[in-house]
């Protein structure tokens, strides 16, 4: 590839994914959730809100980890540098296949004092206002780091098998395989932050039915991190949780807060 192309690539991928998107939602968009053995799950990295957002290539820099597990093996796909959709890989077994991908660290600068105000509302992170100032920190020109954490799940055949920790530093485990569980008293997730149960969190739930109509609610974790979403059959779902830190800003330019965002998604059979 000429490294022409390769800058090109690079610099809309970064320009895409950075301040004005910072508040959508990141997820996996896999072309069909439930597939036959051998044949290729092709996915999309998609920022957007409502489940409608632009699919952007897959940038090593831009890719701190991006894997398959089935059956308890971790899979490599052959990525490379540009290629859209993201991930295309042929799983030979049978059995529920979890996609995962973590972003690197991007950087956000905010100009207007409203748009921080407003995504701390949006995210249920109000906190951070009363942080903010009583850091003394200024209202417009500082930083925010962000990272996402998407994983999303596809069956392969019957789709046999659990969602499981896979280890990132946030993320959401479905409790009950959507493609083999009854999901008729809802689906049950647990949100983790740094391993633990993330309590009293909010999760954002988008459900895209098969008639194209995207509704939106909230709903909160219990004291062990866990909330049951409801369900509806041949529905998208698109699960959400994010949380924010203090950054020290120690250098002019750091990043004074550091948003982590986990997303998880699936398809219920008809």
């Amino acid at each position: 590839m000429r490294l022409s192309r390769y800058f090109a690539i690079l610099a809309a991928s970064v320009f895409s994914l950075s301040a004005p998107l910072a508040a959508h939602e990141f997820w996996i968009s896999p072309e069909r959730y439930q597939i036959a053995p051998g044949e290729a799950i092709l996915a999309e990295l998609r920022v957007g809100e409502n489940l409608s957002g632009a699919g952007y290539p897959y940038i090593p820099l831009r890719a701190q980890q991006h894997f398959v597990l089935q059956n308890g093996e971790k899979i490599e796909p052959n990525s490379r540098l540009g290629d859209r959709p993201a991930l295309n890989i042929e799983l030979a077994s049978p059995g529920l296949a979890i996609i995962v991908h973590e972003t690197s660290n991007s950087l956000l600068t905010y100009r207007d004092w409203e748009k921080f105000r407003a995504f701390t509302q949006h995210k249920d992170l109000t906190w951070a206002l009363q942080a903010h100032a009583a850091r003394g920190l200024p209202e417009t020109g500082f930083r925010e780091s962000y990272r996402r954490y998407g994983k999303s799940l596809v069956a392969v055949g019957d789709g046999a098998g659990t969602d499981t920790e896979v280890g990132l530093l946030t993320e959401i485990i479905a409790l009950r395989n959507p493609y083999t569980s009854s999901l008729s008293e809802g689906l049950p997730v647990q949100v983790l932050a740094y391993g633990a149960p993330r309590a009293d969190a909010q999760v954002e739930l988008f459900a895209r039915s098969s008639e194209g109509e995207v509704t939106v609610t909230l709903h909160r974790t219990d004291a062990a991190g866990q909330v049951t979403l409801p369900m509806d059959p041949d529905t998208e779902y698109l699960v959400d949780a994010v949380f924010i830190e203090e950054r020290s800003g120690t250098n002019e330019g750091d990043p004074v807060w550091h948003s982590l965002w986990a997303s998880l998604s699936f398809r219920t059979p008809s």
